[in-house]
């Protein structure tokens, strides 16, 4: 804990951390990290001598503030399902000091310049951490791409497939041809959720099963997706165009070989996977369990492995939560029907632990976890330039970090609103004890300090 000297001192935002483990992108050092003004102002021996008060946490971990660019906070419109308070309290609890909105589930969804005003203001005061945005575009919304990139926004999403949500329905390939060349044009990335069907069947009965839920998204769905986006990426550059497109959440590791090829061919290609699909397994969800239904399905453990593997290898570049939140109610939880529950996981103070937890048994390190889940994402969002590192200059966003304490999740740990997630009961190891923001905790010890001091972050202007 802080010194009440300490943490007077945070408000004038002029003090050091000094820990023997600072995650670093050169490594982890021991090192004595100050702080002026909300930057890190310069990094210093361990055994340093300073003016300023110190807080030295001894052999706990210093680790960049988490950037989790996949979040649906719901806000305005569907504030029952989540909201910016409580979503960015759940984020600072899981040491993550900076998030990107996703476009849909709000009311409107933010597909013009119109909804996206909408939007900031309705984030005014509820900002524990700093919050960027996506816009969308949907077939009848490519007129209006052009003003809502200038509007700010980091970049926009589409669906292949039906999103759940009837203002927002998928992009067809003429669609795509028409909003590709515009977000090349604008140099950000294209975030497609990539499922394709092409099957035209009729829709399978699923009911409580989850194998019937998981046989009913192939992951074909996802490959084909994936390979339309690739084609149409080829059709663009033969024109002089370089559009960046991503694939969220990946969950089929079939796709990878694809992704290879296609980097190697000079697209501009990244790749997202999250928490669920890297820890939970099929052959392990029992029917019925309505908590673990996402879209794409978790799949099978020889294909988790797999991804694993894909991260390993940089195929993958980045892991993000998709904490995709709703009620309990439409979870349908009394009555275990998947086929009619709202798909999406909730956990989204949770991703550190969890992915700690798989990676050290998989020989992976703290320095991993902070390239995935900081310094790719920054720079993905690009903000690489002031977040996701400890370096001098950028934001002092950080985290405490005890890598070793073991707990079990449960849902009065939650602090997204509605305390559900298919992670209550699991053992997990590691555990975030403070964040801080600009230099200012946030989150100390389970409780949230003074009051929110996010900042919405647009692009061009931050």
């Amino acid at each position: 804990m802080l010194s009440s000297d300490t943490k007077n001192s945070n408000n004038s935002n002029y003090f050091a951390i000094r820990s023997q483990r600072v995650v670093t992108s050169n490594g982890i050092i021991a090192a004595t990290v100050i702080v002026k003004n909300g930057l890190i102002d310069s990094i210093d021996t361990y055994d340093c001598q300073l003016q300023c008060p110190v807080d030295d946490i001894g052999n706990k971990v210093l680790m960049p503030g988490l950037v989790d660019s996949h979040v649906h906070i719901n806000e305005p419109g569907r504030t029952e399902w989540e909201g910016f308070n409580t979503a960015t309290q759940a984020a600072a609890a899981g040491g993550i000091t900076t998030l990107v909105d996703m476009p849909l589930n709000c009311i409107p969804v933010t597909i013009n310049k119109k909804a996206f005003d909408e939007k900031l203001a309705a984030v005014s005061d509820k900002l524990w951490v700093d919050c960027g945005f996506w816009g969308g575009v949907i077939p009848d919304s490519i007129n209006d791409l052009e003003a809502l990139l200038e509007a700010g926004v980091l970049g926009v999403k589409s669906f292949l497939i039906d999103s759940g949500i009837a203002e927002f329905p998928n992009m067809q390939a003429d669609d795509l041809r028409k909003a590709m060349p515009i977000l090349a044009k604008h140099n950000v990335p294209y975030l497609i959720h990539a499922e394709l069907d092409c099957t035209n069947n009729e829709p399978a009965e699923i009911g409580r099963s989850y194998q019937s839920f998981l046989a009913s998204r192939p992951k074909s769905w996802e490959n084909d997706a994936i390979n339309m986006m690739i084609n149409l990426n080829r059709e663009v550059k033969k024109k002089g165009l370089d559009c960046h497109v991503h694939i969220v959440h990946l969950s089929s590791a079939e796709a990878i070989s694809n992704i290879k090829k296609a980097r190697a061919e000079g697209q501009k290609l990244t790749i997202e996977t999250c928490p669920h699909y890297l820890t939970l397994f099929s052959e392990s969800i029992p029917d019925g369990k309505t908590l673990f239904k996402c879209c794409p399905p978790i799949r099978e453990n020889e294909n988790r492995h797999q991804l694993w593997q894909g991260l390993k290898e940089g195929v993958i570049d980045f892991i993000v939560s998709d904490h995709s939140p709703c009620t309990p109610q439409l979870k349908h939880i009394d009555t275990g029907d998947i086929e009619k529950a709202w798909g999406g996981i909730s956990a989204l103070q949770f991703g550190l632990p969890l992915i700690w937890t798989q990676a050290k048994e998989k020989a992976f390190d703290l320095t991993d976890i902070a390239y995935w889940m900081s310094a790719q994402t920054a720079k993905f969002i690009g903000m690489d330039h002031i977040k996701g590192h400890i370096k001098v200059g950028y934001h002092a966003d950080f985290m405490v970090f005890d890598d070793v304490t073991e707990y079990k999740i449960t849902n009065e740990m939650i602090k997204h609103k509605n305390k559900i997630t298919p992670y209550e009961g699991r053992t997990v190891t590691g555990l975030v004890e403070r964040t801080y923001l600009r230099g200012q905790i946030v989150y100390d010890n389970d409780k949230f300090i003074n009051k929110p001091v996010g900042q919405p972050l647009l692009k061009g202007r931050y």
